[in-house]
């Protein structure tokens, strides 16, 4: 029997991890729309409390939990990619196990 076939799999991982390097670079690439909102509406509202002579800390707070949830994203999407590659290659361990067990001596 062959190995399992986690070619696709490898790549998306590879592909998410250089995203969440990237968001922990504060990047603005790999952010979906929602959370592009989110950053870019924190930083025109910082801005406007700085040109108005404002502390910016409540902007500077939401900025902070954008970025945070992006990588909180991130990080659940390579978790979950990384589990299903492990379980296909447990299923595949499995049927080799079964294949190999089931001869006839």
């Amino acid at each position: 029997m062959a190995k399992p076939d986690t070619r696709r799999l490898d790549r998306e991982i590879q592909q998410t991890t250089r995203k969440l390097k990237a968001v922990q670079q504060r990047e603005m690439w790999p952010l979906n729309g929602r959370e592009r909102r989110a950053v870019l509406a924190a930083l025109a509202g910082g801005s406007y409390k700085v040109v108005r002579g404002n502390s910016p800390a409540r902007a500077e707070r939401k900025l902070q939990t954008a970025w945070g949830s992006a990588e909180t994203r991130l990080s659940a999407e390579i978790t979950a990619l990384q589990t299903e590659r492990q379980r296909i290659v447990h299923e595949a361990a499995t049927a080799k196990a079964a294949k190999k067990s089931s001869g006839w001596w």
